[in-house]
């Protein structure tokens, strides 16, 4: 009994530690989409298309996770306002190719640089900790996603609900 309770209060500290780092980061994130007139789907399309250049919007599907109706108005968004490039691929014409513009690429960098960012409160948070401790905490982290992930399918759950 001792040892259950013990198990349920260390995950119960977990899941309430994780909970405010995500709600820390999504404020963040929200704020950040806000002040660059995007939205919170433009702002993480933005974020992960920019460092690969281009990839097909199957594979940003992939990676994002989102489903394909917020994904579609998403991109959609993003390339009438200058920031992807979208036309077909050659193999299937069915399939579009995603490629940030330079006017997108220069939005992230600004983005990125300025002060209040999820990555600049990435960055503080991380020079808080030794690079052991940033070496042990994303191991760990990583070991948990994958755990969830390994789970969730095993109960039948589908990853792009």
């Amino acid at each position: 009994m001792e040892y259950e309770n013990q198990a349920f209060l260390r995950s119960s500290e977990l899941f309430r530690t994780l909970w405010r780092v995500n709600l820390s980061m999504r404020r963040i994130v929200q704020k950040s989409a806000a002040d660059n007139n995007l939205s919170v789907p433009q702002y993480a399309v933005l974020m992960t298309l920019t460092p690969r250049k281009e990839m097909t919007q199957k594979q940003l599907g992939t990676v994002m996770q989102f489903p394909k109706s917020t994904l579609s108005q998403a991109v959609e968004g993003l390339v009438q306002a200058g920031l992807i490039i979208r036309h077909p691929v050659k193999e299937n014409r069915r399939e579009m190719q995603l490629i940030i513009s330079e006017k997108g690429k220069t939005l992230y960098e600004t983005i990125k640089r300025k002060e209040g960012s999820i990555h600049h409160a990435f960055e503080s948070a991380i020079d808080t900790l030794s690079v052991k401790q940033y070496e042990e905490l994303l191991c760990s982290l990583r070991q948990i996603a994958s755990f969830l992930e390994d789970e969730s399918e095993e109960n039948g759950e589908d990853k792009h609900d």
